[in-house]
């Protein structure tokens, strides 16, 4: 069985910034592809960034490129998601997904094989 748990969200003022944190139990971490979705009210879940099994290949969204930044310890099990000069519209509950088969660079909700229960982000104008 596997466990995805985020945390660190919250309500910040636009320009703030946040860490969101994933831990993850139940099965070998390292060998995964890690990537964080969100979803706004109304809308459709949506690929915000993912990091390879090893940590050494990051990919995001445009929307995001430049302000977030995707990480890992594999040793805590754990991926992280820092968000920067945050705006309005990353206002979301932000979900950490597992990719058992480790391929890089996947988008898509569908190629997850696991999700957490997500953490609600709000950005104030």
């Amino acid at each position: 069985q596997v466990q995805l748990v985020e945390s660190g969200g919250g309500l910040v003022q636009a320009g703030g910034s946040l860490r969101l944190s994933c831990a993850a139990s139940g099965r070998t971490f390292s060998g995964w592809t890690m990537a964080w979705f969100r979803q706004a009210p109304g809308k459709e879940r949506e690929f915000v960034g993912g990091i390879s099994w090893s940590g050494g290949s990051t990919y995001y969204a445009d929307s995001v490129k430049g302000r977030f930044t995707i990480s890992r310890d594999n040793a805590k099990n754990t991926v992280y998601l820092e968000m920067n000069n945050l705006k309005v519209e990353d206002t979301a509950v932000y979900y950490c997904a597992a990719d058992y088969d480790g391929v890089q660079g996947r988008r898509r909700v569908h190629d997850y094989d696991y999700w957490g229960q997500g953490t609600q982000v709000t950005v104030s104008s």
